[in-house]
């Protein structure tokens, strides 16, 4: 299957004076960094802080948009209209633009509720899209491998990568495990190496009911702030790199 794949991470969701996650550990290993804008975590001085780390290892920089939802760390559904999530994701997209020295981004992926209702959701999805398009139309959507999403970006023209969860258990139709559910989080550092060697090389994956399905992948992501974070990365990396699998930017590949 794929020879090469982009290696992502949510970056940047600490918040004032409270530190989330290891940023400065995890970047070291990945190419590609979805920083939160402000709405779901982050602020002006993490995000001003994250894009430089980004910048200063050479890791592509995407903005990782959510609902304004600070108290439920933006994994709340929320009842928006399409408008009012087109706007909100346009907003957060130029305060992160604003930051990078190239005043552009690379990709665009939404955070938790936003991006899981978007997968069944074709206004919302679109809404998404429209947003992308408006402010640059070669921005890359980061979407879930298998969705309608996928389809409904490249109708519209967008450039898309499909991704998958290095760390998050799948259901059989392709979608996420409801974090409620046990199991859902994978921490352990062999099976999330182990299973994403054989999304990545072999295009198949082992749904939580034990089916084996499909999918189909241009980025694989890690969550900064699953414990282990750091230690996954750079086992994920090594065993990337020794399965001679080219792990490079998003960008690059779509």
């Amino acid at each position: 299957m794929a020879n090469k794949i982009d290696f992502n991470c949510d970056m940047g969701e600490s918040f004032g004076m409270y530190k989330m996650g290891l940023d400065e550990e995890v970047i070291k290993h990945i190419t590609s960094a979805n920083i939160a804008c402000g709405f779901h975590a982050g602020d002006p001085n993490w995000m001003r802080t994250t894009v430089k780390l980004a910048e200063e290892h050479g890791v592509a920089i995407g903005a990782h948009p959510g609902f304004p939802d600070l108290s439920g760390f933006g994994r709340r559904t929320m009842n928006a209209s399409a408008l009012e999530v087109k706007n909100d994701v346009i907003y957060q997209m130029g305060a992160l633009q604003a930051f990078t020295g190239a005043k552009r981004l690379q990709h665009v992926k939404p955070h938790g509720a936003m991006y899981n209702m978007a997968v069944d959701d074709q206004d919302l999805a679109t809404a998404i899209c429209e947003a992308l398009l408006e402010v640059d139309s070669d921005i890359v959507l980061l979407a879930l491998a298998g969705s309608q999403w996928i389809s409904v970006a490249e109708d519209l023209g967008l450039r898309v990568g499909r991704e998958i969860f290095a760390d998050r258990a799948l259901n059989t139709d392709g979608t996420l495990v409801s974090r409620s559910k046990e199991g859902s989080v994978i921490h352990d550092i062999q099976e999330v190496v182990d299973r994403s060697l054989r999304m990545v090389t072999e295009g198949k994956a082992v749904a939580i009911s034990g089916e084996v399905i499909d999918v189909e992948a241009d980025s694989l992501c890690l969550h900064g702030d699953t414990p282990g974070a750091v230690d996954m990365a750079q086992a994920l990396k090594q065993a990337l790199v020794a399965e001679d699998v080219e792990v490079t930017p998003l960008g690059e590949l779509v």
